[in-house]
Formats: C-alpha cells, structure tokens, sequence
C-alpha cells in the first residue's frame, strides 16, 4: 500500500495578492495581460513599491496550490519543492503541515523564497510575475526516484518546464517509482516557451494533462477548432485530457470518451488566481478514489468555482466546510 495517494512537484512560492485597476498594469507591467512571466528581485521591489497599498499573502505555485486542497478534501499528500530560508518559507511550511500535507520532502536553500506577485484586475483576471529564488535552485542532480518511493500518483506543474532538464529528472524519477503522473500546463507562456518537448513528452507518456483554453490552443497551434475536438485531440496522445474553459465548464476526454462537465456558477468573481489549480485537485481527488469522468469533473468544477469567489488561490476554511457539506449531495460515483 501507498503511503501517498499524490506528490505535487513544483516550486513552493509565497503569494502577494493585490486588486489594481487595469491602468496600473498599462502604465508599469510590461507583456500581456493575464499571463506569467519571470522577475528578479529588483523588479520584484519596483512593483511592489507601486501598488497602491501593501499586498495580502497566501501559498501559492500551481502544483501546491493542487496539493494543499486535495489534502483538505481527504487525499494522503505530499510535495517536492525547495524552500528558502526566510521567514516566508517558514511560514509556507507551517501553512502546509497544517493542512496535513506531508513536509518530508521538501528542500531547502540558502536564498530567500519564492514569491510571486499577483496583481488582479476588476474583471478578476490575474496577471502573475514570479521570483523564483529558493525553488529555482533545485537541481536535476537533487531529484531522485527516492524522492517518489510510496507515492501512487505524482501531480506536476507547467512552470517546471522552463527548465527542461529538471522537468526530465522529476517526470523520470517518477516514473522510475512507478507513479502515475499527471501535468498541468499552467500558462500559454509554458507551451509557447516549450511546445516541442511537451509533445515529445506526450509521446513518451503522462497519464493525465490539464489545460486551459489559451494553453491548448497554443499546444496545437489552432485558434478555430473547438474545444471538445481540441480535448478528442490531446486524448489521442493516450492521455486523460481535462481541458477546462472557464465559465463553460470543462471536456473531459480520454480514449473514445468524452464528456462536458457543467460549469458551477460561483456566488461571486472576485479572483480567478488558483481556480484551475483547484479543479485540478478536485478531479485527482475523484480520479484517485476511482470515481467516474463525470463524477470527477463535478467535483472539481465545484472547487474551482469557489475559489474564484475569494481573492486568492487558497478557499478560506469557513467556505472550504461549507463547499465539502455541498459536494456531499453530488450525485452518484
């Protein structure tokens, strides 16, 4: 037996949550709007020291954000990232055991850790620059097949792929424990920046690929195809494809299914930061317990429409209880 049912792989960062008015990002963020694109410190500073007043703190990073609600719905967790040595990357420790994911198998280095600045709009789009610090310092040489021993599923991020060697040394660690795997592709940046060796990578096998409506079409190139042959189309790679869209739901394909899963309408869009990696957790929490596609996309549409209704990606414990009292009268498995 397992003593993990998922390890989430990817980098432990610190969120800075703030509201700015789509101006701020005109006259002082550079790149497209709603996108992800890596800083360094300096430029860390600059944009903090402009927003127009201090910014809120929550974990956050793709693939921790995925772990840390699929350990509050009732999954056995665990995570490989590196954190730094600041109080920032205490505080994210903490934050994780007390949501009862494992901290075993975290690294540590001697740099401040991550952070990344999340600065969301009135229509509640989030536009995301990254200081990667700590976690970026993992090295290929660290990761191990070691690192996945008991660990039934492993839950990877995109953003891993920026660097290829290191996302090669965790897909073939994982492997080589024999986990099944899943990757979220996490920004149309990732695909633009890596499309060739996420293909190649398709080919070789991952068990499960989650993507949005931006990230799979920049995986095909195609801006006119629809989604559910978009979805039919990643599933011919062998894969569980999941390609979510926003207010219409979700297709699910895999082999010669395919399903709609029905969009949850949220109480209210304040933040659409985590949202995906929220239906993320809730589909492994049901594909790991052996439940249905449908079943499965049920769940995580209901996840992900609740985080949106809270400024940042983590769902606060009060709403977090009342969603599992809702997710209870879902229908049959």
């Amino acid at each position: 037996m397992s003593n993990f049912d998922l390890i989430g792989v990817g980098s432990p960062i610190m969120d800075l949550l703030a509201q700015v008015p789509d101006d701020f990002l005109r006259q002082h963020i550079a790149g497209e709007k709603g996108g992800m694109v890596l800083v360094d410190d300096r430029e860390m500073e600059r944009i903090v020291s402009l927003l127009p007043r201090p910014p809120a703190h929550a974990t956050g990073g793709s693939a921790a954000n995925s772990t840390f609600n699929a350990s509050r719905l009732g999954l056995r967790t665990t995570f490989l990232g590196k954190l730094g040595n600041d109080r920032i990357a205490q505080a994210y420790r903490e934050a994780f055991q007390a949501a009862g994911v494992d901290a075993s198998r975290f690294k540590s280095a001697a740099q401040p850790n991550a952070r990344s600045m999340i600065m969301v709009t009135p229509d509640a789009q989030r536009t995301m620059r990254t200081c990667l610090g700590a976690a970026m310092t993992l090295s290929p040489t660290e990761v191990t097949p070691a690192d996945f021993a008991g660990c039934r599923h492993a839950h990877i991020e995109g953003y891993l792929v920026f660097n290829q060697a290191l996302a090669d040394a965790v897909l073939a660690g994982a492997r080589a424990a024999g986990c099944t795997t899943s990757l979220d592709l996490a920004s149309f940046e990732v695909v633009h920046a890596a499309r060739p060796w996420l293909l190649s990578q398709l080919s070789r096998g991952i068990d499960i690929v989650f993507a949005n409506e931006d990230e799979i079409r920049a995986l095909f190139e195609d801006r006119t195809s629809d989604f559910p042959t978009l979805a039919k189309k990643l599933a011919d790679f062998g894969v569980l494809a999941a390609v979510k869209v926003g207010k219409d739901g979700a297709w699910i394909a895999r082999g010669g299914e395919l399903h709609h899963s029905a969009p949850v309408a949220p109480s209210q869009v304040v933040d659409t930061n985590g949202a995906g990696d929220a239906w993320a957790a809730g589909f492994l929490f049901g594909h790991l317990n052996g439940w249905s596609l449908p079943a499965s996309g049920a769940l995580a549409s209901h996840l992900g429409s609740e985080t949106v209704a809270h400024i940042g990606p983590i769902i606060p414990a009060p709403a977090f209880a009342t969603l599992q009292t809702r997710v209870r009268s879902l229908p049959p498995r």
